[in-house]
């Protein structure tokens, strides 16, 4: 008989219009699936979980974060985007070996699962040799969280692989494709991540798309942010190569027209918006009424924790509050005599949840709490300071809630969090790679890491204690 876990009593917030919310409900686990969600189950020989104190989720979805820069943390939170762009693309990312891109996809990994993350999208553009990918996928493996590895260029050089460049997507990734991903059907899977118009050439472009439906997977691209890709009118030279179709993810889109936003509603793009990101380093403001409005429903993603934090809580309020602002903005500058849709709290959990599980492709297998689906589920605790008493569950979550309530989380019904702390995972041996990695690389760039946190052996960092 496969291993049962049934989670009892909690308030079960589905994300399916047939199933609903249910409050008391239970979960129950068989194996890799989730066998019945119910008000009640009644159910034998299996390891019961009280959720009475807890409400159960389906897993957060990262669409889009480019893991490796773990290591990396917090260094750039001052800077714009062209700042990121010469700091982390074109000072450290040439420097990073392969076991810093393994550290950085580790220590960023168990960060994710901590924070009730269990589908990542790894946008890795750090693939400057073969050895870099395999230990980013060696890392993902570890970690037993569900992953789409999203092979991206290398950064060797800012000027070679960016701003209008010649050189094309390494076939490296047929080797990733056959060595790694030759099933659709496992816990990790593959998706290709491009340059598009302007950051390099239309033969380019061109040699990229085809190579990644050449060996089936799909394509992410980041597009429209910032002062200058927002004028390159990517969409639409995408549009003019030919090139567009249901497999492309555009991130960010701060800056499209709006011929360009339909037509990515027409050809079945799906969208992934980095709210916190976005607003603190110049990309432009989220383009969530614009999406919303051609029809698109977005997936959420932190990007990078160079900048911002690596959970979902702070993207959902990011982007739940600056929609609404630029609502509540534009009543008072057209005088508008009655208040237009604004965005809720609901919309909200289902970007970072279902709408999430569409853009990486996985809607079949995760995303909702639908008997038949991969258990990739989460509890989390209404009775920490921060969310009791709760009224109204689903605003709570996205309104309330931050890593501190993730009790318990289960990938492929796999138990990676239990009662607030990860399950078998070593994170000191993370923490200590991680920090081997940040100074060898801070080395590399002339900088002195005045607040960088002592070492995990006890040695104290510079300034530690002043």
């Amino acid at each position: 008989m496969a291993e049962r876990t049934l989670i009892r009593g909690g308030h079960v917030i589905s994300m399916d219009p047939q199933i609903g919310d249910i409050p008391g409900g239970d979960v129950l686990i068989e194996g890799e699936e989730i066998a019945a969600v119910a008000p009640s189950i009644d159910a034998s020989d299996c390891e019961v979980v009280d959720a009475s104190g807890a409400i159960v989720i389906p897993g957060f979805i990262d669409s889009h974060r480019h893991t490796w820069e773990t290591v990396i943390r917090g260094i750039a939170p001052d800077v714009t985007l062209d700042g990121y762009f010469q700091l982390v693309l074109d000072t450290l990312a040439p420097a990073y070996r392969p076991e810093d891109v393994y550290a950085g996809n580790l220590l960023g990994t168990l960060e994710a699962i901590d924070a009730g993350v269990t589908t990542l999208l790894d946008w890795s553009h750090i693939n400057n040799t073969p050895e870099h990918a395999d230990e980013a996928i060696r890392a993902l493996a570890e970690t037993g969280i569900r992953a789409v590895y999203c092979y991206g260029n290398p950064n060797t050089s800012l000027a070679d692989w960016w701003f209008n460049s010649t050189l094309k997507a390494p076939e490296d990734i047929r080797r990733v494709r056959e060595r790694y991903f030759s099933s659709e059907e496992g816990l990790m899977t593959l998706a290709m991540g491009t340059r598009g118009p302007g950051f390099c050439t239309p033969e380019v472009v061109r040699h990229d798309w085809e190579l990644a439906r050449d060996i089936g997977v799909p394509i992410s691209v980041h597009v429209g942010m910032g002062p200058v890709a927002g004028r390159f009118r990517m969409v639409e030279q995408l549009h003019d190569l030919g090139l567009l179709g249901p497999d492309i993810t555009y991130i960010h889109c701060n800056h499209l027209t709006d011929r360009e936003f339909r037509l990515i509603a027409e050809t079945g793009g799906t969208v992934s918006i980095a709210p916190m990101v976005e607003m603190t380093m110049g990309h432009g403001m989220p383009p969530t009424g614009e999406v919303l409005a051609h029809g698109i429903r977005p997936s959420l993603s932190c990007d990078v924790v160079t900048s911002v934090p690596g959970d979902p809580f702070t993207q959902m309020r990011f982007l739940f509050a600056a929609e609404r602002v630029r609502v509540h903005e534009r009543v008072f500058e057209e005088e508008l005599e009655e208040m237009p849709p604004l965005l809720s709290s609901r919309d909200v959990l289902e970007f970072a949840t279902i709408e999430g599980a569409r853009t990486v492709g996985l809607a079949d297998r995760t995303g909702s709490l639908i008997p038949g689906k991969k258990a990739d589920v989460v509890m989390l605790s209404i009775e920490r300071v921060n969310a009791a008493p709760v009224t109204d569950p689903v605003g709570t979550v996205v309104c309330s809630m931050d890593s501190s309530n993730v009790d318990s989380v289960w990938v492929n019904g796999r138990a990676l969090k239990r009662n607030g702390v990860l399950v078998d995972a070593d994170l000191e041996r993370a923490r200590r790679l991680a920090e081997d990695s940040r100074d060898y690389l801070i080395s590399r760039t002339g900088r002195q890491a005045h607040w960088a946190t002592p070492r995990t052996t006890g040695e104290a960092a510079p300034g530690a204690g002043l």
